[in-house]
């Protein structure tokens, strides 16, 4: 198994509004980004507020980054986890507005903003094509909680006016505390185009509404998942995995968001199931915590196994950093430095397939019986009729047409079958 802290990265969105920050790339552990507040800004006689705000990242990434860079810095090494059989997790924290939904989705005018998860999708449809060895399963799924309440994104078998429409996913716990989410469809994709249709799919489905800080504010959360099998030809044993992308909804302070009525229900959920997510976070950084409150969100439940769990997690912090998002911006960073404290044991999912071992063991003694019947048995020397011989041929072109590596040619017990095929071969 791979111990290790979850990662965390922050990414600055360019802003209107000059903000005194630096960043500092260059640190042998990492990066560090520092807001520096002259107390000038603040009001009051007496100002003995902080000035100087630390925080360390794994990376810094400015206004300037490319999509590209993103992915291959933060997304690619989870992606490559999850070819190896190891569980990952992805998830952008921070602000409406400060850039979530662009890093993990991306935008719709230009190729080269794709995010996260398409560019995630095409890397590991390119794999599987370059890997002849390995035969590969992807199945997809696509959850959005609203309101606390979790809605399957890829229903396909109606179309959705409202969100309401959609299946609810129901959490379910087996007796030995793994989660399972009821109602939930897994889509299975052959391609990367058939993938991208369904990350299209559920992206239409999602909630979107307006809000006085973002015209297209996501009003929810999104956990897109990829669940991978992959395994040898022949051979029994599978390396089942999973990567979960997750856009978080906006970590906004109601009385700035200005929101009133339906809005405003909204916002409390979603602030009420952040706050209960880092309720989490700082229970897994406390040693000796005997008790972890995974129950009390259906987002901490869902994320379970993500957290403090069997997984490979990295956060992207995303920030707005001019003068009015100062609260938010610091408050996102002291998020993330409690979630680089969380130390998970990413275990290799390795498991032998019942399934596929019964199969293998049903033909071991198909064999075995045929070979005891050529030794024990009484071989017939009465001649192959018409339709046996018709028969044999279609046999012996479907074997030689099919590229399957195990495909056999059964032909039971019988030599003169086995005669007959073999001088069919000589002649071909």
């Amino acid at each position: 198994h791979v111990d290790g802290y979850l990662y965390s990265y922050c990414k600055i969105l360019p802003t209107l509004y000059r903000m005194v920050y630096s960043v500092d790339n260059e640190e042998q552990t990492g990066a560090s980004l520092e807001f520096v507040v002259p107390r000038d800004l603040a009001d009051g006689f007496v100002n003995n507020k902080r000035e100087c705000y630390k925080f360390r990242f794994q990376k810094v990434f400015d206004q300037a980054t490319k999509q590209e860079e993103i992915f291959e810095h933060i997304a690619k090494p989870v992606a490559d986890s999850v070819l190896a059989g190891y569980n990952g997790t992805i998830f952008a924290y921070g602000q409406t507005g400060s850039g979530k939904t662009f890093t993990i989705t991306g935008g719709a005018q230009r190729y080269n903003d794709r995010g996260i998860v398409p560019r995630t999708l095409s890397y590991l449809y390119e794999r599987f094509s370059q890997d002849s060895n390995m035969v590969y399963t992807t199945n997809i799924s696509y959850l959005e909680i609203y309101n606390e309440v979790g809605y399957d994104l890829l229903d396909s078998r109606h179309e959705a006016s409202r969100l309401e429409d959609l299946p609810k996913v129901m959490i379910m716990e087996d007796p030995d505390q793994n989660i399972h989410l009821r109602n939930l469809s897994m889509q299975q994709s052959a391609n990367e185009e058939e993938a991208l249709n369904l990350l299209f799919l559920g992206d239409t489905n999602r909630m979107i509404a307006e809000t006085p800080m973002n015209q297209a504010s996501t009003r929810s959360h999104c956990i897109f998942t990829v669940h991978l099998c992959r395994r040898e030809p022949g051979s029994a044993t599978v390396r089942r995995s999973k990567l979960h992308l997750v856009d978080l909804a906006g970590s906004d302070r109601v009385s700035k968001t200005g929101l009133n009525g339906q809005l405003l229900t909204e916002a409390k959920y979603i602030n009420l199931s952040l706050h209960y997510l880092e309720q989490v976070i700082i229970a897994l950084s406390e040693k000796n915590r005997s008790h972890i409150p995974y129950r009390n969100s259906t987002l901490t439940s869902v994320l379970r196994d993500s957290l403090g769990g069997n997984c490979m997690t990295t956060m992207i912090a995303t920030l707005a950093v001019d003068r009015r998002n100062l609260d938010e911006s610091i408050s996102t960073c002291r998020f993330a430095q409690r979630v680089a404290l969380i130390k998970n044991e990413a275990i290799l999912n390795e498991e032998l397939d019942p399934a596929l071992l019964i199969a293998r063991l049903k033909r071991e003694v198909l064999s075995l019986k045929e070979e005891l019947a050529m030794v024990t048995g009484e071989q017939r020397d009465d001649q192959l009729t018409v339709e046996e011989i018709q028969k044999l041929e279609k046999q012996v072109k479907a074997f030689l047409d099919d590229t399957d590596p195990d495909f056999t040619l059964s032909l039971g017990p019988d030599m003169r079958k086995i005669q007959y095929c073999f001088s069919l071969l000589k002649v071909m």
